[in-house]
């Protein structure tokens, strides 16, 4: 019968650990399996993955193209579909967008695409619209403001 008193761990998941340098005779002994001499014979010694051995890194080799503009806004992207489920006349902004679950952090921007219909009006706060999304709002009596 099973109780605390008498469980064990299954057979052969326990491996005893490896010590290290403890003689020659105990396989492991002298350099302790790290073999001689070396960048990872020493203590500390870790090779990044990026590390090619002293050859020009590939990060290195392949030419950079572009630009990347330290000033690009990052936009959360919902669709008007998204605020179907929304009662008439409610306010639709960033926080009620999160508290719903259809944005992930409140911090971000958040752009309205025009896929989908809405049959309500909705007074919407948000950082951006596309033209189809203000004009699909304003037909069903709703409107837009920019934050």
């Amino acid at each position: 019968m099973f109780d605390l008193s008498n469980l064990k761990p299954a057979a052969g998941s326990k491996k005893k650990v490896k010590r290290l340098g403890r003689g020659s005779s105990s396989g492991q002994g002298g350099t302790s399996g790290r073999g001689h001499k070396g960048q990872k014979a020493r203590s500390g010694g870790k090779v990044p993955p990026y590390f090619e051995g002293g050859q020009m890194p590939i990060y290195r080799r392949l030419p950079k193209r572009g630009f990347k503009s330290p000033f690009r806004k990052e936009y959360a992207i919902i669709n008007i579909r998204d605020l179907a489920d929304f009662a008439q006349g409610s306010v639709v902004d960033i926080h009620v967008l999160k508290e719903k679950g259809i944005i992930r952090s409140s911090d971000t921007a958040v752009k309205l695409l025009a896929e989908g219909e809405v049959g309500v009006a909705l007074s919407v706060k948000l950082d951006k619209a596309s033209q189809a999304a203000l004009e699909k709002i304003r037909k069903a009596g709703g409107s837009f403001e920019t934050l």
